[in-house]
């Protein structure tokens, strides 16, 4: 029998040794993760698309509020 650590590496073979079960618990932990560092579930735009409209389309930022502004410009 082939030992897959040698056809995948450590670890994939590790991942392809669960359950279903186990990799949807492993994958939410993840996704979790991902949204804790910023990122979005948001699609990108698709300039490709008949829907595409270019002035409706934002960045939104990584905390999901307006870009950053000046206050002050002089010293305090």
């Amino acid at each position: 029998m082939i030992d897959m650590r040698l056809l995948v590496g450590e670890e994939w073979a590790e991942w392809y040794s669960m359950t279903p079960a186990q990799r949807l618990e492993e994958s939410s932990k993840l996704w979790q993760t991902y949204l804790e560092l910023g990122g979005t579930l948001d699609p990108e735009p698709d300039p490709q698309s008949p829907f595409y409209d270019p002035e409706e389309w934002r960045a939104v930022t990584a905390h999901g509020r307006a870009g950053v502004r000046l206050v002050r410009r002089g010293g305090i």
